[in-house]
């Protein structure tokens, strides 16, 4: 190597290395209005392939600087009114989210979905209970653009080695 490189070389060894991008902004994407068409499986883990569709609006705001949202969920359709609530908080040690979703039927937080995003793509997981006996829960954020993302929600009744998808949102932007 010339001499002349030297000071190159010690200068490239010592600069940062660049670090991943910072999780607690994974959401930035989502805040906003979106027109939100839905499809929702009426009984799921029986065996029904009967769905129902619901057209509607998804609000997205930023708490805490990006670090939470707060989404709010109103659609209509043939099955009737849904409203749901769902807040999303960053947690800065396990550099993880926790989504906790509530409807408005209930007025109960569902344990959350814990997981972050990789490659353009979110999933999140948690176990719950379905009309009392232990399920797993697998919720997917895909297909995201500046203007459209794709929401999956699916069950398993087998630890995870299977999965049933319930719940179908597209989201598309409102300029």
């Amino acid at each position: 190597m010339s001499l002349a490189l030297v000071p190159l070389a010690i200068a490239l060894l010592a600069a940062p290395v660049p670090s991943a991008p910072d999780p607690q902004h994974d959401f930035d994407f989502e805040i906003g209005t979106w027109r939100t068409h839905l499809r929702r499986l009426v009984r799921p883990l029986t065996g029904s392939s009967t769905w129902v569709s619901y057209e509607g609006t998804t609000v997205v705001r930023k708490v805490w600087e990006g670090r939470a949202n707060l989404l709010e969920l109103a659609v209509e359709g043939p099955a009737g009114h849904l409203e749901g609530l769902s807040l999303r908080l960053y947690n800065p040690e396990s550099r993880q989210w926790s989504l906790n979703f509530s409807n408005s039927r209930t007025g109960a937080l569902s344990p959350p979905a814990v997981g972050g995003f990789a490659n353009g793509r979110g999933e999140f997981f948690s176990e719950e209970t379905l009309e009392g006996r232990p399920i797993s829960v697998r919720f997917v954020i895909s297909d995201i653009t500046a203007d459209s993302a794709r929401f999956e929600q699916a069950f398993s009744a087998d630890g995870g080695k299977s999965w049933e998808v319930n719940w179908i949102a597209t989201d598309t932007r409102v300029k």
